[in-house]
């Protein structure tokens, strides 16, 4: 039989848009999830998300559905990562699935509902369909363009200082980073400009800490060959 690619075929499958929303928290970067009270997979957290509707686009329906988790006018970065197609990744029929990233600055508490909760990414429970490797590519997008771009500014308050800068960027990137080379990268490439004031010292003393601020807190490639390693052993 030759294969007729404009012959009737079965229905369409469905199309779910689902969001990797991160945020670090108390130190820890973390990822919101709600809990499923129907089946498939009652009772396991999932990301955020639902069907796409026939008259809106992708980033549309995302940012429809995240308004009734979380106050997405305090996402200061959406994209999209990738979609999955994997046949079988929901159990009721073909669906596809369109995943975003987004990102939170570390300064807010968005209120969220009482099926909704903020896990570290690295202690996930069992999640829903395919979400753990949707997850774990949020994760990773962000890694990568910690390094060649300014998406720091979407992780930061509007002000902060070197060193709570350096604990964003240690908890986004599972690894330390020197406050001294990071200062220094981010202020060579132009991202940080000085605030002209300074954080008052703690109970404990010390001279102020200068705050500074992103340049632009839009997404810019600063450096597309640079690679924000850990440091040699």
């Amino acid at each position: 039989m030759v294969y007729d690619p404009w012959a009737k075929t079965a229905a369409p499958p469905s199309h779910a848009v689902v969001a990797v929303v991160l945020q670090v928290r108390d130190g820890v970067l973390q990822v919101l999830l709600w809990e499923r009270a129907l089946e498939p997979f009652a009772g396991n957290w999932s990301l955020p998300g639902g069907a796409l509707a026939p008259d809106e686009t992708l980033a549309q329906s995302i940012r429809r559905h995240l308004a009734a988790k979380v106050d997405v006018r305090e996402l200061s970065h959406l994209e999209q990562l990738e979609t999955r197609s994997e046949p079988d990744r929901n159990p009721l029929g073909r669906e596809l699935a369109t995943a975003f990233l987004g990102l939170i600055p570390s300064d807010l508490d968005p209120a969220l509902p009482d099926d909704t909760r903020w896990h570290p990414v690295d202690e996930l429970p069992e999640l829903a369909f395919d979400h753990t490797p949707i997850v774990l590519a949020g994760r990773e997008r962000l890694r990568a363009k910690l390094s060649y771009t300014n998406i720091g500014f979407a992780l930061a308050p509007e002000e902060f200082t070197i060193s709570q800068l350096r604990g964003l960027y240690r908890a986004a990137l599972g690894h330390d980073v020197s406050a001294t080379n990071l200062q220094r990268v981010l202020l060579r490439r132009n991202l940080l400009v000085p605030t002209g004031t300074q954080r008052e010292s703690g109970p404990s003393g010390g001279r102020p800490a200068a705050l500074f601020g992103f340049r632009v807190r839009a997404l810019e490639i600063t450096d597309q060959f640079a690679v924000l390693r850990p440091p040699a052993a």
